[in-house]
C-alpha cells in the first residue's frame, strides 16, 4: 500500500512534455503535410497517441505539447481526441506552438528551447518533475517505473536507453554506462558510434526520453539560453554537459516497458522513414504482432471517431469481398476486393476486382476497379485509378512514385495528379 501511494504521489507531482514540433524529412512526402507525430499510423490512431497514452495510463494528468512544422492536423487531432482533461480535477494538456513568446525573432532553436521558451507555464504547475518525450515514436512504457528510478537515485537527469544494431546507432544518442548506471559519456548522433562493452554489434541509444527535477533544470535551461556557442538542444549540448558535471543515470527501457502475455520482447520503433513506417504498421497483422494493440489493461487513446462498422460485400468467384491477416478500420467498405496482409484505415473504399497486398491504406483511400497495390504506403485521400498497378515493377513505378531502396511504393495525391498530367 505505502508503494502504492508512492507511485500517485511521484505521478501527480510530473508533468509531461511531448517535442512535436519536428519536420520529420525522412517521411519524404507523408510529412509534406503534416508533422510527424500527427501521422497516422495503426488504422486509426496517430503516432503522438503512444507517448501520450503512455503518460496517461502511468498517471500522469499534466501534460505540453511543443510544436512547430506544419502542426495544423496535429492540433486539429489533440483538440478533437485528447480534449477529455479537466481543470477541476487538476487535469491539463496544453498545445504550445512556436509564438515567438519570449521575443520577436526566434522561434523555438532546439529540444531544450522549446522547453526553456514555456518556463512560465511549467511553473503554473507547480511541478516537482518534467518528463521530456520524444513525440514520434511507437512503443508501449510506464513512466512512474522511470519517475521511481529517478527518485531512488538521486539523478540530476535520467536518460531512457534501449540497445540497438551498431548500424543503426548514428540516427540516436549513444552513451557508455558503468555497472551503476552512470552514464560516462554521451555522444549525439555519431558517424561512428561506440559499441557496448563486450558486443561490438549493438551500442546504448538513448530513446529521448529523459525525466529531471523542474528546479534543476529550470536553472540549467536559463544557463543554456545565455551559451552563444550552445544549440540549446538536449541530446547535442544538455545532456552531455549533465554527464560531465552532474549526474546522469541510464533507464532501461525493458524494464518499464509494458507487455502483455503475447507481447515477447520489449517493442519501441521508431518509424522515421518510409520504411521502417511500413514494416511496423505491416507487423501489426502477424498472428501474433509484437506490438499488443488490443491490451485493455494499457490502451492506447486517439480521437474516436463516429464511424459505422466495416463492409465486406460480393461473394462470387474473383469477386469476393474479402481481408486475410489483415487490420480493416471503421468505415471501410471491402467490394468485391480481396486484401491480404495489410492495414485499410478508416473510410477506405476498395471495388471489385482489385487487390490490396502488403501495403498500408491510409484514411479514405479509394481503390477504383482491377487496380492493384503490393507493397505500397498510400496517403490519405488518394483515389487509386481503375486498373492501376502499383508494386509489381519498380522501374515503372520509379517514374511516378517513391519507392524506397528495399522496394516500398509510397503514392500521394500530388504525384498521382502529376502522373495524370503527363499521360495525359
Amino acid at each position: 500500500m505505502e508503494t502504492e501511494r508512492h507511485k500517485r504521489r511521484l505521478s501527480s507531482q510530473a508533468m509531461a512534455f511531448v517535442l512535436a514540433g519536428g519536420r520529420g524529412s525522412r517521411l519524404k512526402e507523408l510529412t509534406d503535410r503534416r508533422a510527424k507525430p500527427a501521422v497516422y499510423f495503426g488504422g486509426k490512431t496517430r503516432i503522438v497517441d503512444f507517448a501520450l497514452s503512455n503518460a496517461l495510463n502511468s498517471g500522469i494528468r499534466k501534460m505540453a505539447i511543443a510544436t512547430q512544422y506544419k502542426a495544423h492536423s496535429l492540433i486539429r487531432h489533440i483538440q478533437r481526441g485528447w480534449a477529455f482533461f479537466r481543470a477541476e480535477r487538476n487535469e491539463y494538456l496544453d498545445i504550445l506552438p512556436a509564438s515567438q513568446r519570449i521575443d520577436e525573432v526566434n522561434w523555438y532553436k532546439g529540444t531544450a528551447d522549446a522547453v526553456r521558451q514555456n518556463i512560465d507555464i511549467i511553473d503554473s504547475y507547480d511541478v516537482e518533475y518534467l518528463i521530456v518525450l520524444a513525440g514520434d515514436h511507437i512503443y508501449k512504457m510506464d513512466y512512474e517505473i522511470m519517475l521511481q528510478h529517478h527518485v531512488e537515485s538521486g539523478a540530476d537527469v535520467t536518460v531512457g536507453c534501449l540497445t540497438v544494431p551498431l548500424a543503426e546507432a548514428t540516427a540516436f544518442g549513444v552513451m557508455d554506462v558503468n555497472d551503476d548506471g552512470l552514464i560516462t559519456s554521451f555522444l549525439e548522433k555519431p558517424q561512428n558510434p561506440p559499441h557496448m562493452p563486450g558486443d561490438p554489434a549493438h551500442a546504448l541509444a538513448s530513446m529521448g526520453i529523459y525525466v529531471f527535477d523542474w528546479k534543476f533544470l529550470r536553472e540549467l535551461l536559463l544557463e543554456d539560453a545565455d551559451d552563444s556557442n550552445s544549440s540549446h538542444d538536449f541530446g547535442h549540448d544538455l545532456i552531455p554537459y549533465i554527464v560531465k558535471n552532474g549526474k546522469a543515470v541510464a533507464h532501461k527501457f525493458s524494464d518499464s516497458c509494458i507487455r502483455s502475455g503475447l507481447e515477447k520482447e520489449a517493442y519501441w520503433r521508431d518509424v522515421g522513414t518510409i520504411d521502417a513506417y511500413w514494416q511496423a504498421n505491416i507487423d501489426l497483422t502477424d498472428f501474433v504482432p509484437k506490438l499488443d494493440l488490443y491490451d485493455q489493461t494499457w490502451p492506447i487513446w486517439t480521437y474516436a471517431e463516429i464511424v459505422p462498422p466495416a463492409k465486406f460485400i460480393h461473394d462470387e468467384e474473383g469477386r469476393r469481398g474479402a481481408a486475410i491477416s489483415s487490420l480493416i478500420a471503421g468505415d471501410t467498405i471491402i467490394s468485391g476486393s480481396v486484401v491480404k496482409n495489410s492495414l485499410i484505415s478508416t473510410g477506405g473504399r476498395l471495388h471489385s476486382y482489385s487487390s490490396v497486398t502488403y501495403s498500408v491504406l491510409l484514411p479514405h483511400v479509394q481503390v477504383n476497379r482491377n487496380a492493384r497495390l503490393k507493397n505500397c504506403v498510400i496517403d490519405s485521400g488518394v483515389d487509386i485509378p481503375a486498373g492501376l498497378i502499383v508494386g509489381e515493377d519498380p522501374e515503372e513505378d520509379a517514374k511516378w512514385f517513391r519507392v524506397t531502396d528495399n522496394g516500398i511504393t509510397l503514392v500521394t495525391r500530388d504525384m498521382l495528379a502529376r502522373r495524370q498530367a503527363e499521360l495525359g
